[in-house]
């Protein structure tokens, strides 16, 4: 038997139950895990919450390590005790075991620890289809990246730190400016009392930025689209404060200004494409450009008071559960 965390309705954080789970044997093509982190991001609260429908009831989580327990019929790219990771695939990564499509299994390689996979697997490949496909960072360009110092946000900074890239973040205190300077953002600005445009304006010495990677949404979009260049790129990754609605109108007002929605999924698969990522990750990680541990750890029962936490922003970098 395992431990699990299931929601039965969509709702606030009281929704998220610890239940014992039957986790059988893998059937083909599987492979039976057993995770050492489980990794918290900000898209469970959407679908805890209903923004993102799911069929009920259901698990929660996108996002683990560990190790593999053991594998089915046909299963050829990992084999048992081999360290693992995984961002893609059914929800349910809340759990101390599971069973996972073995082709959405990621080996780690010696260098990069558990708990350092913990932070990065999402976070860091998040980072690497940002910065390296939606809009291809070259080294030199001059960026502006809200929520500097969330999950992703403290990996973009050392991703930009490594290339080149002079990064100009976005966060809510000082002390989370501190932490994205740390981690290598070049200028931060405390949205609570600067004038996020104004600022970019100041730094770039009035030409703006190429792209704005904007996880916030509705509260940064303005803003957001005054800080471009003219046919700049807003690369529109999430939608904490709420929805993004744009008027294709404003658009062209603002300088003929590019706008892309990217998911995951789109640039993770087939296979192939999701291990070469991975692999210019962990080259980084082992090179020492870009480090990841855990912020905020909770116990795998205590799932809704991470929520809770990462909901009041009161969390800086990664969030994890210790099954």
């Amino acid at each position: 038997m395992a431990k699990a965390i299931r929601f039965n309705e969509t709702g606030g954080p009281e929704v998220l139950e610890l239940q014992t789970v039957e986790v059988g044997a893998p059937g083909p093509g599987q492979a039976r895990v057993r995770h050492s982190y489980v990794a918290v991001n900000f898209i469970d609260i959407y679908f805890r919450t209903g923004r993102y429908p799911l069929p009920l009831p259901n698990g929660l989580g996108s996002d683990a390590v560990g190790v593999v327990e053991a594998v089915g019929e046909g299963v050829t790219d990992v084999r048992p005790g081999d360290r693992v990771g995984y961002l893609l695939g059914p929800q349910g990564a809340y759990a101390d075991v599971r069973l996972m499509p073995a082709e959405f299994l990621i080996p780690l390689p010696e260098g990069v620890s558990d708990r350092a996979a913990s932070t990065l697997m999402m976070k860091g490949l998040t980072a690497q289809y940002l910065f390296r496909q939606v809009y291809p960072l070259k080294g030199g360009e001059t960026i502006l990246y809200h929520a500097a110092a969330g999950g992703v946000g403290l990996v973009a900074c050392q991703w930009a730190r490594a290339i080149g890239v002079t990064m100009i973040g976005t966060v809510s205190t000082d002390e989370k400016a501190e932490v994205a300077r740390a981690n290598g953002c070049a200028h931060t600005i405390v949205t609570s009392r600067e004038d996020i445009a104004k600022r970019v304006r100041e730094i770039t010495d009035g030409k703006g930025v190429p792209v704005v990677y904007d996880s916030v949404g509705k509260d940064t979009l303005m803003a957001s689209l005054d800080s471009l260049q003219v046919r700049g790129t807003l690369v529109s990754n999430g939608t904490t404060s709420g929805p993004v609605v744009i008027d294709t109108t404003l658009l062209a007002v603002k300088g003929s200004i590019w706008v892309t929605r990217p998911a995951m999924v789109h640039y993770a698969t087939p296979r192939p494409r999701m291990l070469a990522m991975a692999s210019e990750l962990f080259s980084h990680v082992v090179a020492g450009h870009i480090t990841g541990e855990p912020k905020q750890e909770f116990a795998l029962a205590d799932a809704a008071d991470a929520h809770r936490a990462l909901e009041s922003r009161r969390t800086t970098g990664a969030t994890v559960l210790v099954p």
